[in-house]
C-alpha cells in the first residue's frame, strides 16, 4: 500500500499504453481530450509524480532553473532571487533554490547534481574563494552542463575567463566601491577606515580594491591601520569600530562592505559618544531595504540585485553560438542619504 504508483500504474488505471501516459505527461504530442482527460484523472487519484530521473534519460530537460546561493535571508541573497524566480516564471521555469552556506565543496556538488538532472540552467550568486582547485572542478562541472546543452551562469561573481563555458552576470562591483570611497575624498576626508569582509572572498576583495584605487587616485597614502576584517555582519561591524577605537587610529570616515556592517558601525560609534555624520560619516554597500531606515538615513552603493537575476535566466535559457560565454556587467550608483558630512 506504501509503494509509489508508477507510470504503469497510470497506464492501467487509464486503459492505455504506457506511451500515451508519457505523450500526455510531456505535453508534446498531440492526444485525443477523452484520453487526455482519462490520463490526468488516473495521475490525480494515484497522487503520481513524474520520475526526474527517468526523464533526465530520456534527454530532455527537467525545465528547471538552479539557483545555488550562500543563504535566503541577507537581502543581497534573497533579492537577487526574486529577480531570478520572476524571470524563470515568466519563462516557463520552475526555480529550484540551494543553499551552500559558504561550503565550496557543497557548491560543486550541487552543481554536478543538477548536471544529473539536466537542468535548464545552474545559476551560481555571490563572491566565492577563488582556489584553483576550485576553477578545475568547476570547469569539469561546467564543460558538463554545456555539452548537456544546459548553462553554467556565474551571477555577482567575475568571470573565470574567456574560455571558461560559462555565461557571467555581474555587477561594477570595484567600480562602487571607487565610487563610495571617492565620495568620500571629495568631501574632504582623508582618514576613511575601510570595514572589510572575509579575506580571499571575490566580492570583498573587489571592494577592497576599489577602496584603494581611489585613495590612490586622490594621492592619498593607503594606511594598514584603517583597514580591519570581519565577517559581514552588524555584530562584526560593531566589533571592528571598536576595534579601530580602542587602538587610537584617527579617522573622520567608514566606507563599510556591506550595509550590515554599516549599520553596526552605527551603533559602535553612537555607543561611544560619537554621531553620524558629526563626528565620522558612514558609506555602505548593497542598498538594503533598511538602509533609508536607518538613523540617520544611509548612504550607500546601490546593487541592480533584481536585474542581475532577470538578466542571468535570460542569457542561460538563450541558445546560439557563443551564447555560453556571454559576459555582462551592469552598474552600480551611489544612494545618497544624510551619513556623509562634507569637511569641505
Amino acid at each position: 500500500m506504501n509503494k509509489r504508483p508508477t507510470i504503469r500504474d497510470v497506464a492501467a488505471m487509464a486503459g492505455v499504453s504506457v506511451a500515451t501516459v508519457s505523450r500526455v505527461l510531456s505535453g508534446d504530442y498531440p492526444v485525443a481530450n477523452a484520453t487526455r482527460t482519462k490520463v490526468q484523472r488516473a495521475v490525480r487519484e494515484l497522487d503520481y509524480v513524474v520520475n526526474a530521473h527517468a526523464r533526465a534519460l530520456s534527454g530532455s530537460t527537467s525545465n528547471v532553473v538552479a539557483l545555488v546561493m550562500y543563504d535566503v535571508v541577507t537581502p543581497f541573497f534573497a533579492f537577487i532571487a526574486s529577480g531570478v524566480e520572476y524571470q524563470a516564471t515568466e519563462s516557463d521555469r520552475l526555480c529550484l533554490v540551494c543553499t551552500t552556506h559558504g561550503d565550496p565543496d557543497r557548491e560543486l556538488e550541487i552543481v554536478k547534481l543538477m548536471r544529473e538532472q539536466h537542468a535548464d540552467a545552474v545559476i551560481l550568486v555571490g563572491g566565492v574563494n577563488m582556489t584553483d582547485d576550485y576553477r578545475e572542478r568547476m570547469y569539469r562541472y561546467a564543460k558538463g552542463l554545456e555539452d548537456a546543452g544546459s548553462r553554467l551562469v556565474l551571477c555577482g561573481r567575475p568571470s573565470l575567463g574567456p574560455d571558461f563555458p560559462a555565461i557571467t552576470v555581474e555587477y561594477d562591483n570595484a567600480g562602487g566601491a571607487y565610487s563610495a570611497t571617492s565620495h568620500l575624498l571629495s568631501s574632504g576626508h582623508r582618514r576613511i577606515a575601510m570595514l572589510g569582509g572575509p579575506i580571499g572572498n571575490t566580492t570583498f576583495d573587489a571592494r577592497l580594491d576599489g577602496y584603494r584605487r581611489a585613495l590612490e587616485a586622490f594621492r592619498v597614502a593607503v594606511d594598514p591601520a584603517l583597514i580591519v576584517h570581519g565577517d559581514m555582519s552588524q555584530e562584526s561591524g560593531f566589533r571592528q569600530v571598536q576595534r579601530l577605537l580602542s587602538s587610537g587610529v584617527a579617522f573622520t570616515a567608514i566606507f563599510a562592505a556591506n550595509d550590515f556592517v554599516a549599520a553596526g558601525a552605527m551603533r559602535a560609534l553612537r555607543a561611544a559618544g560619537k554621531s553620524v555624520p558629526g563626528d565620522v560619516s558612514v558609506i555602505g554597500y548593497d542598498d538594503t531595504p533598511f538602509a533609508p531606515e536607518l538613523t540617520p538615513a544611509l548612504t550607500s552603493v546601490h546593487v541592480p540585485h533584481e536585474q542581475l537575476g532577470r538578466t542571468a535566466v535570460k542569457l542561460a535559457l538563450q541558445r546560439g553560438e557563443g551564447s555560453a560565454r556571454q559576459h555582462v556587467m551592469l552598474g552600480t550608483h551611489i544612494a545618497m542619504r544624510d551619513s556623509v558630512r562634507p569637511l569641505i
